[in-house]
C-alpha cells in the first residue's frame, strides 16, 4: 500500500492522528508513572493505572515499557538527569543562589513524581541503584563547591545535604500555593540552610528525650516490634509473613490471631510513631514560655524522636501511601494534627507569612531533618542532634 502523503490526509483524520499519538508519548508515561509511584508505591501502583493517567490502553503502555520495573527505572531517572543537565548549564563559580535556583524550579515543576526518589528508589535493583546514587553525588558535589565558595566550614556537606532536603520536602506532600511562590519560599529556605553555622546555635535550655522505644509485653507487640526492622530493611512487600513468623517464633498462620493481615501490622506501626511523635510533643511544650521557644521545642522533639526511633519513623513515611485507604485515614488524621501544632506556632513567630507559606516551610524542615539524619548516617549523639535541630531552624526562617 502506498501511503498517504500527511498534505494530502484529511484535516480531521490528521488532527486525531495527532492527538492520539503525540510525539512526547513516552515522556507523558513516564510523568504519569512518576505521579502513580510517588502516590501509590512501586508494588501498589499498575500498568493500567499508569495508562489511564495518560489516556492510552495498556498494550499501548507496553509497546513502550516492557514491564513496570523498566517504566520505574525510567522515572528514577528522568527528574535527576533532568536536575543535572540543569546544574551543567551553570556556569562555574556562580553565586550559589544560581545553583540552586534551577533545582528548585524543576522539584517544583515535577513535585507530584518526586516521591519515587526519596522512599521508593529503593525497589530499584542493585546496578540501577548504584547509577542512581552517583548521578545524585555529582549534583551533591557541584552544590556543595557552591556552598564551600560562600560559607566555608568543615560540616559544609552536611548543610548542602540539608539544603537539598528542604527543596526536595515539596515533593511530599500537597499544600497548594502557586508555583513563583513555593519557588521563592523554598530557595529562600535552601539558602538559609546552607549559609547556618550548627554549632553556633545555642543548645536547648533543657534536653528534649523522645519516649523510649516501646518493650514488648504481648505476642502481639512482640510481632509489631520484629516487624519494624524487616519492613525498614527490606520494604513492606518484601517482606513475607513467614519472615516475621519465624522472627518470634510462630507459624504463619498463627500471625492471623493477633493481626488480619500484613497491613494491618504496618497500621500499627504507623500509628505507634504518630503515638510517640505526639507523646513528645506534649512533654515538650509543656511549660512552654512563648511562640519561639515552643517552635525551638518542637524542631528539639522531632530531630531526637528521628534519632531515637529511625527505623520506625522511616516506615511510617516510606510506606503509609501504600495502606488502604481505611487503615490510612487515622494516620493522616494523626500527621495533619501534628503539623497543625507546628503551623500555629510558627505564624504567631513569623506573622508576614499565610498559611501555606507556613506549612510549606513546615514540611522543609522535616525534609531537612530527614536528609541531615541520613548524611550523618543516624549515628546519634548531643551535638548531631543539637546541630539537625539548628538546620531545621534556619529552614524555618528562625
Amino acid at each position: 500500500m502506498v501511503p498517504v502523503p500527511r498534505s494530502a490526509r484529511p484535516a480531521a483524520a490528521a488532527g486525531r492522528t495527532a492527538a492520539t499519538r503525540p510525539r512526547n508519548r513516552r515522556q507523558l508515561i513516564v510523568e504519569a508513572a512518576g505521579r502513580v509511584f510517588s502516590e501509590r508505591g512501586y508494588h501498589a501502583a499498575s500498568m493500567e493505572e499508569v495508562a489511564a493517567g495518560v489516556g492510552i490502553t495498556a498494550a499501548a503502555l507496553y509497546r513502550h515499557f516492557p514491564n513496570k520495573y523498566a517504566l520505574f527505572a525510567a522515572c528514577a531517572d528522568v527528574m535527576v538527569d533532568g536536575l543535572v543537565a540543569a546544574l551543567d548549564e551553570v556556569p562555574p563559580g556562580a553565586p550559589l543562589s544560581d545553583v540552586l535556583l534551577p533545582l528548585v524550579r524543576i522539584t517544583v515543576a515535577h513535585r507530584a513524581s518526586g516521591g519515587v526518589y526519596r522512599w521508593e528508589a529503593r525497589y530499584l535493583g542493585h546496578e540501577d541503584r548504584r547509577r542512581l546514587a552517583a548521578k545524585f553525588g555529582r549534583l551533591v558535589a557541584r552544590v556543595d563547591e557552591a556552598v564551600v565558595r560562600e560559607h566555608p566550614g568543615p560540616d559544609s556537606r552536611l548543610r548542602t545535604v540539608a539544603a537539598l532536603g528542604a527543596i526536595a520536602s515539596v515533593t511530599m506532600h500537597r499544600t497548594s500555593i502557586a508555583q513563583r511562590r513555593a519557588e521563592n519560599l523554598l530557595l529562600a529556605s535552601a539558602l538559609r540552610v546552607a549559609s547556618c553555622d550548627p554549632g553556633a546555635h545555642p543548645p536547648a535550655a533543657r534536653p528534649v528525650e523522645p519516649p523510649g522505644r516501646p518493650v514488648p509485653r504481648t505476642r502481639r507487640a512482640e510481632i509489631l516490634a520484629a516487624s519494624v526492622p524487616l519492613f525498614a530493611r527490606d520494604g513492606f512487600a518484601g517482606v513475607t509473613n513467614g519472615q516475621i513468623a519465624r522472627a518470634v517464633g510462630l507459624t504463619p498462620s498463627a500471625l492471623y490471631r493477633h493481626y488480619p493481615g500484613k497491613s494491618d501490622i504496618l497500621a500499627a506501626a504507623c500509628l505507634q510513631a504518630a503515638g510517640l511523635l505526639s507523646q513528645g510533643v506534649e512533654r515538650t511544650l509543656s511549660g512552654v514560655a512563648g511562640p519561639r521557644e515552643a517552635v525551638e521545642a518542637l524542631a528539639a522533639t522531632y530531630v531526637a524522636y528521628s534519632f531515637e526511633h529511625t527505623e520506625l519513623n522511616s516506615v511510617a513515611e516510606a510506606e503509609v501511601a501504600g495502606l488502604p485507604a481505611g487503615l490510612r485515614r487515622p494516620l493522616v488524621v494523626a500527621q495533619r494534627e501534628h503539623i497543625a501544632v507546628w503551623e500555629q506556632q510558627l505564624r504567631l513567630v513569623r506573622p508576614e507569612l499565610d498559611p501555606r507559606q507556613v506549612r510549606v516551610l513546615v514540611h522543609a524542615g522535616f525534609g531537612v531533618a530527614v536528609e541531615a539524619g541520613r548524611g550523618l548516617r543516624w549515628r546519634d549523639s548531643p551535638g548531631h542532634r543539637e546541630a539537625v535541630t539548628a538546620l531545621v531552624l534556619s529552614a524555618l526562617g528562625l
